[in-house]
């Protein structure tokens, strides 16, 4: 184990070193390797070999075109119909050939696809075969409903999406391109259609006259693939990314676990692939290039596996597995190993949160005080609250940033309020805090924190307005798109038990014309799932009402006054049960 005893050559999340700073063309301030890396996603058109291209830098992730007998398969259609019609016009500058299907990588970089319409040839007037794995739209319901607020707000942070295009501030990538989406590509329609032929094994196919093989491989969520060209020695992947693998985002997603990445690495690497394409970043050719670059990817990944197993078993806390957990100096050689993403101490965390949990052994981990009594006793303990400013401020003058951040965030815990956390803290103290945050983004090499420390730093100055992101928001187009019963479900979540208090009460919604029906029973604070079928009480709606009434445009209470909702049973209970939602646009 590289320890702290033994100092790696790797470097650390973020430095302490004010040099490593430098300024963009933009005004942007940023670790001069981040504004480096960020080089790598210009937008390009690669043609690695005849009759394939891959565009990069045309937003988040790339578009590739792969040309077979019959014409272009399309992998990936990006965040939107106008990034897709961007990258179309790209490829159409080399080749007149239509686009005869499309294959998903994931459940990312979808939402372009109704753009490939216009340059499809479809046999007999057929749907546009899309392949993909058969959890897709799964996923991107998962996405939208259930947890739709708080990925709304980690994407806002971990992709710097508010922060403005100029000045110290100004966006510098995203770590796997240069934003998540390009201002030219505005207004950002949404154009997703979901696949046509689903997978969750190994399946082998022919489109567009080429041999396809497509492989599962669940690298940052579930539904990823790796697919397979044979007859052009073609590889193409979401598990080779231009920086170190996220075992952890800190914008907050379900465990990626360490194992199956390396079982979907060892089988690229089987692959013996003269060309490999990824989700993300440019293209690599050769097979010996390849077959290095991938096993240095996959050893990396090994190592943080290994070496937290390791430190797990000697009985290691979080703190000191990541004290101790660095990688060595050959993974620094190469920017496909390097922290231009996440970093190494937080996916030590993860890890040992995937594997073992929360508690760590840490005794003072098994029972601690609440976040405010906490704060104000260690305020209280160093002998007040100017002194920890004093203590706080001189560890900023010199550079111990790790320890000016801690006793900042004290003075804010201390004052306040354990539901008003975004909004605690005097203005003050709130300006030291988004001071340190901002030093720290100007010093790291990772995107993610850099975009997260100064989205948060401009949240404390009340420079950007995040209230909208803390809270659940329902998006009217996601409701359309779904089954009924999907965000009638969601409602479980929105469901305050101060409120139902104790309510035993079911609920029916029957849907017009299609007669879908679901319900929910309101009983000891929750809201089980139900078909609906004992309810006594009801409503009668179609969907579009109801995308309306939860993305805000009407309420409850208008819709049943003109005729849209229909009431069975008496109107003023169904809207006092409705009431225990923390909803504007439901009940009372």
């Amino acid at each position: 184990m590289t320890t702290a005893d033994t100092p790696s050559d790797y470097p650390p999340a973020f430095s302490c070193d004010p040099s490593v700073t430098s300024t963009d063309l933009h005004g942007q301030r940023a670790h001069h390797d981040a504004i480096t890396h960020n080089t790598r996603f210009e937008r390009r058109l690669w043609s690695p070999r005849q009759g394939v291209w891959c565009l990069v830098g045309n937003g988040l992730s790339n578009q590739t075109f792969v040309q077979g007998p019959a014409g272009l398969i399309a992998i990936d259609t990006g965040e939107c119909v106008e990034e897709m019609h961007y990258a179309l016009a790209a490829v159409r500058a080399h080749t007149a050939l239509p686009v005869v299907a499309v294959i998903y990588t994931h459940f990312h970089y979808v939402s372009g696809t109704r753009a490939v319409l216009p340059f499809a040839s479809v046999p007999d007037g057929g749907a546009l075969p899309i392949w993909g794995h058969s959890r897709i739209v799964a996923n991107r319901a998962r996405m939208s409903a259930e947890v739709s607020g708080a990925a709304a707000r980690g994407m806002a942070h971990q992709f710097g999406i508010l922060l403005p295009a100029q000045g110290p501030d100004g966006q510098v990538g995203t770590g796997l391109g240069q934003a998540y989406r390009r201002p030219d590509h505005a207004p950002y329609t949404a154009g997703f259609m979901p696949p046509t032929h689903t997978f969750d094994s190994p399946t082998q196919a022919t489109i567009a006259g080429l041999k396809v093989v497509m492989t599962p491989a669940p690298s940052d969520c579930d539904d990823s693939i790796t697919i397979w060209f044979p007859e052009l020695g073609v590889c193409i992947n979401n598990m080779v990314w231009p920086t170190l693998f996220n075992v952890f985002p800190i914008r907050g997603e379900e465990y990626r676990d360490p194992r199956v990445l390396l079982t979907g690495l060892d089988h690229i690497h089987s692959l013996q692939s003269e060309y490999l394409l990824g989700a993300h970043g440019p293209p690599i050719s050769g097979r010996a290039a390849i077959s290095d670059a991938v096993t240095l990817y996959r050893d990396s990944i090994q190592f943080l596996w290994d070496q937290t197993v390791r430190g797990i078993n000697k009985g290691l806390t979080l703190g000191e597995l990541c004290e101790s957990i660095h990688l060595p100096a050959v993974f620094a050689g190469s920017y496909l190993t390097t922290q231009y993403y996440g970093v190494v101490e937080h996916h030590v965390r993860q890890i040992h949160n995937g594997l073992r949990g929360w508690f760590d052994g840490d005794e003072a981990a098994l029972f601690p005080l609440p976040p405010v009594e906490r704060a104000k006793r260690l305020v209280a303990g160093f002998g007040g609250a100017g002194t920890v400013r004093a203590q706080a401020q001189q560890a900023l003058a010199d550079n111990d940033l790790r320890w000016a951040l801690e006793l900042g965030t004290w003075l804010i815990r201390a004052d306040e309020h354990p539901l008003s956390r975004a909004d605690a803290g005097n203005a003050d103290d709130r300006a030291f805090l988004a001071q340190v945050l901002r030093t720290i983004g100007q010093r790291t090499t990772a995107a993610n924190i850099r975009n997260w420390c100064l989205t948060r730093a401009l949240d404390l100055e009340g420079k950007l307005d995040l209230r909208r992101f803390r809270r659940h928001r329902f998006s009217q187009a996601d409701v359309l798109a779904n089954p009924p019963e999907v965000f009638v479900h969601t409602l479980r979540v929105i469901l305050d038990p101060a409120r139902s208090g104790d309510l035993d009460e079911e609920l029916a919604w029957r849907f017009t014309p299609g007669g879908e029906q679901t319900g929910l029973h309101l009983r000891h604070g929750i809201a089980a799932i139900t078909d609906g079928t004992r309810a006594q009480l009801a409503i009668e709606l179609d969907l579009p009402t109801w995308a309306a009434i939860l993305a805000g445009k009407t309420t409850l209470r208008e819709a049943m006054g003109d005729g849209r909702v229909k009431a069975v049973g008496d109107p003023g209970r169904i809207l006092g049960w409705f009431a225990c939602f923390e909803h504007p646009g439901l009940g009372a």
